[in-house]
């Protein structure tokens, strides 16, 4: 869909027209364009009878320990994975905050820090990516399965290739993130109830470790350290108040804002993401 410009209108004298908006007013076009998007295209996430007998058989203890730490099934949900130590990380929303969960071990992943480039190339990927209903598999010959969204804007800006990349049950991985069948049922449950309950899409985020500073210099040798130091004002940002920042894609490069833009239209929750990663 083709968003005019919010200039459009506003003088016909060519000469006031900047030629290269600032990147502010880039940022406030691709927010309210994405709210629109999001708002009319949420669906509630499919489940089949097989899915759900999966789901059925963790909802006792994910209830049991939901219920322990204060959450109830269906709250929003955050998800971040680093490669390094190898787990998944799930967050719910309470109080307009994320709180930690549960970590779960990764089972297998493939590759090594660093970003995916190209398909086949056995790399599992490393960015901002967001999940909506759609990219849910209850069918996925993985047991259960959830597409990352790779490759988004910013991949293929680069030109990387791949596609099918996965967070599924079984231990195996041919570019995805395998956390073996039960650990998926419970993360596929939270994932699943949360969408079901009205959250149109939610955030996965994917490091190669934490980004602090001694492990960014523990890698400075690293080819890709200059990609981690871009991505880590999203990480800091998360760690520092437990929000999500908000992410956009602008000329192929993350622009991490981690103010709240204040515009009447749009609620006061909505965050800008790529949502072509579907």
């Amino acid at each position: 869909m083709k968003i005019p410009s919010p200039l459009q209108g506003l003088t016909k004298n060519p000469a006031l027209i900047p030629s290269r908006p600032p990147v502010q007013l880039n940022l406030l076009v691709v927010f309210i364009s994405v709210f629109f998007f999001t708002a009319s295209s949420s669906a509630a996430p499919s489940l089949t009878p097989r899915a759900a007998g999966f789901l059925k058989n963790a909802k006792a203890k994910v209830r049991s320990e939901l219920a322990e730490k204060g959450f109830t099934l269906g709250q929003p949900v955050f998800i971040r994975i680093f490669k390094i130590p190898g787990n998944l990380e799930v967050w719910l929303k309470k109080d307009n905050q994320y709180r930690l969960f549960k970590e779960y071990p990764v089972c297998c992943y493939s590759g090594y820090p660093g970003p995916k480039l190209m398909e086949g190339d056995w790399q599992s990927p490393e960015g901002f990516y967001s999940v909506s209903a759609r990219q849910m598999n209850p069918n996925s010959s993985y047991h259960l399965a959830f597409n990352v969204g790779y490759p988004n804007a910013f991949d293929r800006a680069r030109n990387r290739t791949g596609s099918s990349i996965m967070v599924h049950g079984e231990c195996s991985s041919r570019g995805c993130f395998a956390m073996g069948n039960s650990q998926m049922e419970e993360i596929y449950l939270l994932a699943h109830s949360a969408l079901a309950a009205g959250q149109q899409r939610f955030d996965l985020h994917i490091f190669p470790f934490k980004l602090t500073s001694r492990n960014l210099f523990k890698f400075r040798s690293s080819p890709w350290i200059g990609f981690w130091k871009k991505m880590r004002p999203g990480f800091d940002y998360f760690e520092q108040h437990h929000r999500i920042p908000t992410v956009a894609v602008i000329d192929g490069n993350y622009i991490i804002n981690t103010q709240t833009f204040k515009v009447a239209m749009v609620a006061p929750d909505a965050r800008m993401r790529d949502n072509t990663n579907e």
